[in-house]
């Protein structure tokens, strides 16, 4: 059951380091304060060093680029790897601007990532990039639903095997997936999506389930997106008239904060192909 990987996150508390979109960094770090985690940001590239060294984690998040950030990434992200730290790498608009896409391609190349979390556009880039999606099949990965869910499950096989990477690709329905298993995940609400940062929160926690949870890296990835899933559809259920999307973002960090195993294990909607 998926809720022993969230206990292993509040009984080990990990420290991640965030070099993270700065419109989002304070619900990050609110959110991994709710899940247990600890969270710390740095981004200039010498305290960055230093900062990864000590931390269980590093989440890149590629939102807001500047040249400090960029090479602070490069940096670190190669200490965490020598060391042996979770490492996540979140392709924000990847696709959108060469300096988002040469970014994140070049980041894959030079350091090993344990798990890449976007959308489908961006997970569909960075794919091509590397070779896995072709001509008219990559019109197929534009989006996940009902309707081409099987050629999509191969593809994040397929790109979980190109990268050595766990792919988390998340929308409507998740797909989390190394080059053999796919979990389907079902959890979550579509006025998320109107709510700056649930991803890039997604991420941050997903790099402390990974720290916390390192010998079993998909399935605490998998817990991550349905918890995320999950607080989403508990805190609507707690909207009340003349409540938009700030207190809904609120509710959501609530939720994770009141999250235990039995409610993830009861609440958690995947399958595993």
């Amino acid at each position: 059951m998926l809720g022993r990987y969230l206990d292993n996150v509040r009984k080990f508390s990990p420290l991640i380091h965030n070099i993270t979109n700065y419109v989002t960094v304070n619900d990050v770090a609110n959110a991994l304060l709710a899940c247990g985690a600890s969270p710390i940001m740095a981004d200039e590239p010498d305290d960055a060093v230093e900062i990864t060294a000590i931390c269980n984690g590093l989440n890149i998040n590629i939102g807001t680029l500047n040249s400090r950030t960029i090479e602070s990434m490069f940096k670190s992200g190669r200490i965490a790897s020598e060391l042996g730290r979770a490492l996540l790498l979140d392709p924000v608009g990847a696709g959108a601007s060469s300096l988002r896409t040469n970014t994140a391609l070049d980041l894959l190349k030079q350091i090993k990532f344990d798990v890449i979390r976007g959308n489908a556009s961006e997970i569909k880039t960075l794919a091509m990039g590397s070779g896995t999606t072709h001509g008219v099949d990559a019109d197929k990965a534009d989006s996940v639903n009902d309707d081409n869910l099987a050629f999509m499950i191969d593809f994040v096989k397929d790109f979980a095997k190109s990268s050595g990477c766990i792919i988390a690709l998340t929308g409507a329905i998740d797909l989390v997936s190394d080059s053999s298993r796919c979990f389907v995940i079902r959890n979550g609400k579509p006025e998320m999506g109107r709510i700056t940062g649930t991803g890039c929160q997604l991420s941050g926690i997903m790099t402390a389930f990974v720290a916390a949870n390192h010998d079993h890296k998909l399935e605490a990835c998998a817990a991550c997106v349905c918890m995320m899933g999950l607080a989403g559809e508990i805190a609507f259920t707690r909207l009340q008239d003349g409540e938009g999307n700030s207190t809904y973002r609120n509710k959501i960090i609530d939720a994770l904060y009141n999250m235990d195993a039995k409610t993830l294990n009861e609440g958690a909607k995947y399958e595993v192909r």
